[in-house]
């Protein structure tokens, strides 16, 4: 499936979602069920599946890290972090070192350093972000693999932040 295709989109990393989210409300309302009450059996389920698609794609290409997977994939290239190569030592070690200050934090119940933390990867994401915007408008997909790496351990890290905020603030 192509999400840009299904939603009626270019292929684009950089995208308007606000626009893209109007776009799947119109094509959800037009192809939900009980515009179909009185349609044949096979038209229902026409429908269905093509409001599934809709869906599946409006998640895509709402989510950063799945509308690069979804381009890279579509430029023919395999994607999956198992399939990806290994990610910079480099990064690794930094991240790794992130992990413990952040842990040394919610150790500390220091809520504000835990915010910190994550404004400062969140700047890194949106810059990783910019980059992938770059590299896919510039033709350069074969590239941009090693961001979507990165990306993914950004996106981790803030996951496990917003479950510490949820934690502390409780």
């Amino acid at each position: 499936m192509d999400p840009f295709e299904t939603l009626g989109i270019p292929r684009s990393y950089d995208v308007d979602l606000a626009a893209i989210e109007k776009t799947h409300r119109e094509l959800s309302r037009a192809l939900h069920p009980d515009r179909f009450v009185g349609a044949s059996p096979s038209e229902r389920r026409a429908a269905l599946g093509k409001a599934v698609e809709v869906n599946e794609a409006w998640r895509v290409v709402r989510d950063p890290i799945r509308r690069a997977e979804a381009l890279l994939i579509l430029a023919g290239i395999a994607v999956g972090e198992d399939r990806e190569p290994k990610a910079d030592p480099e990064l690794l070690m930094e991240m790794l070192e992130l992990r413990e200050a952040l842990a040394e934090a919610k150790a500390e119940r220091n809520l504000a350093r835990v915010r910190d933390m994550a404004r400062a990867i969140e700047q890194r994401s949106q810059a990783v972000q910019t980059a992938l915007a770059q590299g896919f408008a510039q033709g350069q997909a074969a590239t941009l693999v090693d961001k979507l790496g990165e990306l993914r351990f950004y996106k981790r890290f803030l996951d496990e932040v917003s479950a510490i905020e949820d934690e502390l603030a409780a």
